[in-house]
């Protein structure tokens, strides 16, 4: 059989760094520092080995670069649960921005079990550059214990001393929800708790509480209901509500999948969503501009939420510096089921989130 030629060869060999560094005229530990940009390389040196890494299709090979490097290029993720708008919508975002800085993710759903996030926890060490935790059931401080030191870890809604933390501004978003309410003349207005322990959760809660009490209503144990931030407790919620001889005039959901469920449970008993008692929402995930009526609700960018926590870990892993605690504002996003008049939600956000801005 004859050998094919050589230049069919080479249209196959995958090119080495020892190629790039011979077209480039430089050495191989001089490309080595300009593809993982790590030393001091002159501009013109640069442009060369990017010139002949583009001209041989050179690609990296990412088990010799983390080797050298010591490093992954993939990111761990942990969240308390996979499944829903809100979590898919928080790794679309982390994944986007990952991409273009060439990461990979590892991701896992802990539920929020102490034994579940230090066996997730113990399972990529070694694996990641750095981690995105979200579990706001737990203690961050016993979180950021149990990993590796000098590993990067950014906290997701939970708060702990020295910890990178990115966190939404839930206090400002349900306190503005319920002054809309307030506007539109309710002051009955039940609320629908999220799940005990849970740092979002205790923010609004806490919010409902102030603003209710700052206008006097009382009776405030009667108003609150319990629920655990899914469809079902919001769902089962609703029911509740109805079954009480005083009705409210209005439900405030600590989520919008609450909201969903509760405002099907009310839809089911006959009673007319606005007409006779509004429901809202919180995070504006995709589905609630599509329920009917669509939902007025507090609109968390999750999909930001996700992109600033992971530029924050790239920040977190720069030497020297300090850790800080990057708040994400909310606004509101006004529909039909509240009772007012509903706006375009693009509208009504531009101008809610430009008055929340105080430069």
């Amino acid at each position: 059989m004859r050998r094919a030629n050589k230049g069919t060869d080479d249209a196959f060999r995958s090119s080495t760094i020892k190629d790039v560094a011979s077209r480039a005229g430089v050495s191989v530990a001089t490309v080595s520092r300009v593809l993982n940009e790590k030393g001091l390389v002159r501009e013109e040196t640069i442009r060369r080995v990017l010139e002949a890494a583009a001209a041989l299709n050179y690609v990296p090979h990412g088990g010799a670069r983390s080797l050298s490097t010591r490093r992954t290029s993939t990111v761990g993720v942990v969240l308390p649960d996979l499944h829903g708008e809100f979590f898919s919508e928080m790794i679309r975002g982390i994944d986007v921005a990952a991409r273009r800085r060439g990461y990979h993710l590892l991701v896992s759903g802990s539920h929020s079990e102490w034994s579940e996030m230090s066996a997730v926890l113990l399972a990529v060490r070694g694996r990641v550059d750095g981690m995105i935790v979200m579990a706001p059931e737990l203690e961050a401080e016993r979180i950021a214990s149990w990993l590796p030191a000098g590993l990067p870890v950014v906290l997701l809604n939970g708060r702990a001393e020295g910890a990178w933390s990115v966190a939404v501004d839930n206090s400002q978003g349900a306190g503005s929800m319920m002054q809309h309410l307030f506007s539109l003349g309710h002051r009955e207005i039940a609320y629908i708790s999220g799940p005990e322990g849970n740092a979002d959760a205790t923010e609004r809660l806490r919010a409902w509480r102030g603003a209710m009490e700052g206008i006097g209503v009382g009776r405030l144990e009667e108003l609150l209901i319990p629920g655990d931030f899914s469809e079902t407790s919001g769902y089962e919620a609703g029911y509740s509500i109805l079954s009480r001889e005083r009705r409210p005039t209005a439900v405030f959901a600590a989520n919008d999948a609450m909201a969903i469920g509760a405002l099907c449970a009310i839809r089911e008993q006959g009673v007319r969503v606005p007409e006779e008692m509004g429901v809202v929402g919180f995070d504006d995930i995709p589905i609630a501009r599509f329920v009917s009526p669509p939902l007025t609700t507090v609109s968390v960018e999750i999909a930001e939420l996700g992109r600033q926590a992971f530029e924050l870990l790239l920040e977190a892993s720069e030497l020297g510096r300090e850790p800080r605690l990057q708040i994400l504002p909310t606004h509101l996003v006004i529909r039909e089921s509240c009772g007012s008049r509903a706006r375009s939600p693009d509208r009504a956000s531009i101008q809610l989130q430009s008055s929340s801005y105080n430069p």
